[in-house]
């Protein structure tokens, strides 16, 4: 029986450090790359091998590429010259006749409407409709990245396998890593300066959503089936969506964050209201109208296909419970 594929991890973070686990627990000699030595420290413990490095380090990505037989990057999803630097190590070793997968990691960021949050838009895109995907246009979310990626996968034809995996508005927390969402922790972290939860227009938008621990096995199926799938058949449709089935609006978001946060006492009342463009800056920047006013459905037919079934709980439940508390803790050790 054949060993574990040597895996490249570029971003252990929130996503990528539940992705680990279960590299790690496949046996897969994994090396990560990691920005401070502490960081290392750990990694190495759980049994990963290291190396120290950001995503501006360009040729070392291109050489770790180089070196593995399998790259997963769950780093940032917008930073094009780091994924550049990865397909270049993908065509050195399609140029030396080696094996190399690359699983990359975008966002349903990318089916954005435009809505601003005022209304509940009944497109919902399907994986398993590769041809929808393809028509978004180049200049919404996470596209300037993607579109390069399946370019390159067309150019190393049958010599390399890509996917790219889109998840939604990711939840959950490990107790173990204790990462946090993003876009969780800064709504949070709002409402906690400004004493109420917000969102963007009226809230209508909606997202689907997924649990990062079932995410995690997402990727790991992905990986299964790719190792075993002609890249020609990987041509036909790079994308992988990973929602576990519910979708929540932008509204029910604020509302239960405004829930917790005042039944803990932290905030004096739980109504809610929409952001101000002044307060956009307080909340996720630029991106703020954009990522939280969108509308960003999608279905996993393909994953669900495969076997993959979501078993953690819902995001209410995760929220309440476990992340915002655990945000919460977090910043006021800050």
């Amino acid at each position: 029986m054949a060993s574990p594929s040597t895996v490249f991890l570029i971003g252990a973070g929130y996503i990528g450090r539940n992705v680990l686990d279960l590299l790690l627990a496949a046996e897969h000699p994994v090396t990560t790359l990691v920005r401070r030595p502490e960081q290392a420290s750990l990694f190495e413990k759980a049994g990963s091998n290291t190396i120290l490095g950001t995503l501006g380090d360009l040729n070392l990505l291109t050489a770790q590429t180089t070196q593995h037989e399998i790259t997963i990057n769950t780093a940032s999803c917008d930073d094009l010259p780091s994924v550049e630097a990865i397909l270049a190590g993908v065509r050195q070793r399609v140029r030396a006749g080696q094996s190399s997968i690359y699983i990359h990691t975008s966002g349903t960021g990318a089916l954005e409407d435009g809505a601003l949050g005022m209304y509940k838009n009944s497109k919902i895109y399907r994986d398993d409709v590769p041809q929808d995907i393809e028509a978004i246009p180049p200049t919404s979310m996470h596209r300037h990245v993607d579109v390069p990626i399946v370019q390159a996968a067309r150019e190393f034809g049958d010599k390399a396998k890509v996917v790219i995996i889109l998840p939604p508005l990711v939840y959950g927390l490990h107790p173990s890593h204790k990462r946090h969402s993003f876009a969780l922790a800064s709504l949070v972290r709002f409402t906690l300066k400004f004493g109420f939860a917000g969102y963007v227009g009226e809230g209508r938008n909606v997202w689907s959503v997924v649990h990062v621990r079932d995410l995690a096995h997402a990727y790991m199926i992905v990986l299964a089936y790719i190792e075993k799938t002609a890249p020609a058949t990987l041509l036909e449709n790079p994308y992988f969506f990973a929602e576990n089935g519910s979708e929540v609006s932008m509204r029910e978001s604020a509302e239960n964050i405004g829930h917790i946060l005042y039944e803990s006492g932290k905030i004096q009342s739980p109504e809610v209201q929409a952001f101000t463009e002044s307060d956009y800056e307080h909340v996720m920047g630029p991106m703020t109208a954009k990522g939280l006013g969108c509308n960003s459905r999608s279905r996993a037919i393909r994953l669900r296909e495969l076997g993959w079934t979501p078993k953690e709980k819902n995001v209410w439940s995760s929220w309440k419970e476990d992340e915002v508390p655990s945000i919460v803790a977090a910043l006021g050790s800050a």
